[in-house]
């Protein structure tokens, strides 16, 4: 390689930030012309085309993550296309010698990654990469036998005692401008070429009123978090009608934030210690490592049981009316249908009624855990390869650490418990507003005009007794 005009690029992926991004402070820091590439690869081989929703989503990060770049003295460039190729292609444009990413954990990903790396090895490009998603990288977290954990206590646990967790890096203010070839800075395609937003209809409105993506929208909702709802979280969590949760959900599965930035400001909000409440919710960024864990081990978490005696378990035919109750919310059971709406509005649904909803579709009506798993994937703003398949084989109970199969949950048991007022309720059936806070739990014994809501789609007792009596066949081989 020529090393005179030599250049480096940065390749972003699920870390669209400036803020503790690795990579880039790396690249900034060797002070050449640098490029800043973001790749649209559906074409690899085993990588899982985006949903709906995450693809509106990726649409306005881009944006935002553009303009923040363009502050920098820098500029964001869009390629679509097999990754591999694309690397090669804006390498050569730009007479490349180094390349940095941020590491990705699933199996397509790593494998391509490890193509790339081993191309600009054999081309004289020096290849960078780094941690900046995950707190803990999977392969450092290992049993006293040396194996993956399968349970997520004692998983956590190790975690902890591996030492503390880095601080985060501050964004670069300043960022190298772009080479400048004979044929001026690098091209890239049009965001609105790619056609990520949906249209013919455009059902996006309802995200829109609902989320900010981007950076600045990530530490917006961190801070409005820990200045509130963190100090109840414990509690607030599992009440669906008030904002108990942090909401950063989306903003992690894009990279917005990264996890060593909301642990540090966890730490600076409460310098002395951290409340009972905040620790809840540092567990819960455990279990995402957990479910990152599990799919690094299990490549196909999405597809097949973790569990493999559950391969023989005997899920039932859901017929398309059936499917289709449960997807738009209209199974008869309020706490189903609120949470079913809400996902359909927002690109979100509380964790409380996720657990419920996905009961409901893989025990009551014995659908198997991968039509549930495929709907998310689509509908969630915040759908990632790892915790969307974990979460619904932890429900299923095929998975690691699983709820176990004869925990169902009962969506009128949940709503008087969690909603008991029934204001959740309310806001997403319009039909059952007239009714009070005893009979909007159970809308079939109210009587009078339930404006069009639907009769129970089926018995809560049969459809449990069902369920297992088909366990039960499961244990018994």
């Amino acid at each position: 390689m020529d090393s005179s005009g030599v250049t480096s690029i940065v390749w972003l992926r699920d870390d669209l930030r400036l803020d503790d991004n690795p990579a880039l402070v790396e690249a900034a820091a060797l002070g050449l012309p640098l490029t800043v590439v973001f790749i649209l690869d559906e074409e690899s081989e085993g990588v899982r085309p985006l949903g709906g929703a995450t693809r509106w989503w990726l649409h306005h990060s881009l944006t935002s993550l553009a303009a923040a770049l363009e502050a920098t003295g820098s500029r964001l460039v869009l390629r679509r296309g097999p990754a591999l190729e694309v690397i090669r292609q804006l390498a050569a444009e730009t007479n490349a010698g180094h390349l940095f990413w941020n590491r990705r954990y699933s199996l397509p990903e790593r494998t391509l990654d490890a193509a790339v790396k081993a191309w600009c090895g054999e081309n004289g490009i020096e290849a960078s990469s780094y941690q900046a998603n995950l707190l803990f990288e999977p392969w450092t977290v290992r049993t006293g036998a040396g194996g993956p954990y399968k349970v997520f206590t004692p998983f956590w646990r190790a975690c902890l005692a591996n030492g503390d967790v880095r601080g985060p890096l501050d964004a670069p203010l300043k960022l190298p401008a772009p080479p400048k070839g004979t044929g001026g800075m690098p091209a890239g395609d049009e965001l609105e070429g790619w056609q990520l937003l949906p249209s013919s209809p455009d059902w996006s409105g309802g995200l829109a009123e609902t989320w900010e993506p981007g950076e600045e929208g990530a530490h917006r909702r961190l801070e409005d978090f820990l200045d509130g709802p963190a100090r109840d979280y414990g509690t607030g969590r599992n009440v669906p009608g008030v904002e108990g949760t942090s909401r950063l959900s989306p903003h992690l599965r894009f990279g917005e934030v990264s996890p060593f930035r909301i642990w540090r400001e966890i730490r600076s909000s409460f310098p002395r210690e951290v409340p009972a409440d905040v620790g809840i919710f540092r567990s819960e960024l455990g279990w995402r490592e957990f479910c990152w864990h599990l799919l690094y081990t299990n490549p196909e978490l999405a597809t097949r049981n973790y569990r493999a005696e559950f391969d023989r378990f005997e899920w039932q035919s859901l017929g398309s009316e059936e499917l289709k109750a449960w997807q738009q919310g209209r199974t008869g059971y309020p706490f189903v249908d609120a949470g079913m709406r809400q996902l359909w509005e927002t690109g979100w649904m509380h964790n409380r009624v996720r657990m419920a909803a996905a009961s409901f579709l893989v025990k009551n009506l014995l659908a198997d855990w991968r039509t549930g798993e495929a709907w998310f994937w689509d509908t969630l703003v915040d759908a990632d390869a790892a915790s969307n398949p974990a979460n619904w084989q932890w429900v299923a109970g095929s998975g690691a650490d699983a709820s176990p199969y004869y925990r169902i949950f009962n969506p009128v048991t949940q709503s008087k418990k969690f909603d008991a007022a029934g204001n959740y309720l309310r806001r997403y059936i319009p039909e059952l507003a007239g009714l009070d806070g005893k009979g909007i739990h159970e809308p079939w014994k109210a009587g009078g005009d339930l404006r069009g809501y639907p009769a129970p789609l089926v018995d809560l007792p049969e459809s449990r007794e069902r369920a297992l009596e088909a366990y039960q066949r499961l244990k018994d081989g």
